[in-house]
């Protein structure tokens, strides 16, 4: 039997591959951040990466001019079937569907597996997101909305599809980056209007907190009213004014 060399799909042999998820019609610098990680993501994993005029395209001919959408943008590798062997090219799959309605509460649990914090996957927005579905499953099958994980050093991570904020007083602080977690778009929009700080989170002091608030790119912005069964204090006018910064800008 004779065989051809092929470039295959990397993505389905090793999971090696990124996407993103976009709320559309997204403002043009919402936008960019969504490109600027894929690319640096891409660049991490030395996956080839089309332009941003070419992501931007991509999704403004899948979106067909209609807003209030969920767009996926995955990003594919392409080339040999051996496992050390690198991307030489890229596919492209961009999956729409109509938004959800956002909640404004929701209630979380803690995870029951732990993140080790030098995980370098979990810094990208990969499709190795077997942790993160074992961890959202987990909290579903509770009826809450997500998990909160936590890193072997006890330290809060992030929720399996959420960045977390917590304020103090005046202060809002987010879980630091070393400490094991992906760094979303939504995250770093809101930084960029109002000051937050990163800090080292333990558990146990999570009710020292005057507000927890949860965020992605779907919701975009969640008051967190219990954990694990425990009320929470929940500042309304802080999340409001979270709230009102991201509809101005997103």
């Amino acid at each position: 039997m004779r065989y051809t060399s092929i470039m295959l799909n990397r993505t389905l042999l090793f999971g090696e591959w990124l996407f993103e998820t976009i709320r559309w019609k997204s403002s043009e610098e919402k936008l960019r951040l969504h490109y600027n990680r894929l690319k640096s993501s891409a660049e991490y994993f030395d996956i080839p990466c089309p332009s941003y005029e070419e992501f931007k395209e991509d999704v403004e001919k899948a979106t067909s001019g209609k807003d209030n959408l969920y767009v996926k943008y995955l990003l594919i590798s392409k080339g040999g079937d051996y496992l050390t062997d690198k991307s030489l090219d890229y596919g492209k799959l961009i999956i729409t569907k109509s938004l959800r309605e956002s909640p404004e509460r929701v209630k979380l649990c803690l995870a029951p597996y732990k993140r080790h914090s030098t995980d370098p996957v979990c810094r990208h927005k990969s499709t190795s997101y077997l942790f993160n579905l074992l961890v959202k499953r987990y909290a579903r099958g509770l009826n809450l909305w997500d998990g909160i994980i936590v890193n072997e050093k006890g330290y809060i991570c992030e929720t399996a599809t959420s960045n977390l904020l917590f304020l103090k007083g005046s202060n809002l602080y987010t879980p630091a980056k070393d400490c094991g977690l992906l760094w979303g778009t939504t995250l770093e929009l809101l930084q960029r209007k109002i000051p937050i700080r990163e800090e080292y989170i333990l558990l146990s002091k999570i009710e020292d907190y005057d507000g927890i608030f949860v965020l992605n790119s779907l919701l975009p912005c969640a008051l967190v009213e219990e954990i694990d069964n425990k009320k929470l204090r929940q500042d309304q006018e802080t999340f409001k004014h979270i709230r009102d910064i991201l509809k101005a800008c997103l």
